[in-house]
């Protein structure tokens, strides 16, 4: 990741703790579901913990292409990429944390666990500087001035 956009894009992700997952099921139908996001360097990929009979796995076994879409209330971000299933014991341990304990308690080297490894290729986000505030008042400007509102930044990003 080089580019001004690619590391903006890593600064709005940065400290977020949930994303919401969209895979394909097999036959085609859009599921989502919130996960927790792996506190790493986003480097366009984006890591998440699994259990490795779950749906969103079978899901990655059919459809690899996900969407990955995180936010805060003024901060968007929406990624789309791959999805592969990364079964290593080292980097299940890497990024093991008390978080993740919650949801499996027997620990990184339970063999039902796997990664899910997004490979990030492209990603939109919208920013509103200022915040709700910032956003709230916007909206008033608009609404007296008559002239559209104004959301912010709003760019898409190749990873």
């Amino acid at each position: 990741m080089t580019s001004p956009d690619a590391h903006k894009v890593a600064e709005l992700i940065s400290g977020q703790r949930i994303a919401m997952l969209t895979t394909s099921a097999p036959q085609g139908t859009l599921t989502s579901r919130p996960m927790a996001l792996q506190e790493v360097e986003f480097d366009g990929d984006l890591w998440f913990f699994a259990e490795r009979s779950s749906r969103k796995v079978g899901h990655l076994d059919a459809h690899p292409e996900v969407n990955v879409t995180v936010g805060s209330g003024s901060t968007w971000v929406s990624l789309t990429g791959r999805a592969v299933v990364v079964d290593d014991p080292a980097k299940k341990r890497e990024l093991w944390n008390g978080g993740v304990e919650a949801w499996f308690p027997d620990g990184p080297d339970d063999a039902a666990i796997v990664l899910i490894k997004v490979e990030g290729s492209s990603a939109e986000y919208w920013d509103t500087p200022g915040g709700r505030i910032a956003t709230a008042l916007s909206f008033a400007k608009a609404k007296v001035t008559g002239q559209p509102y104004d959301g912010g930044e709003n760019e898409t990003v190749r990873l």
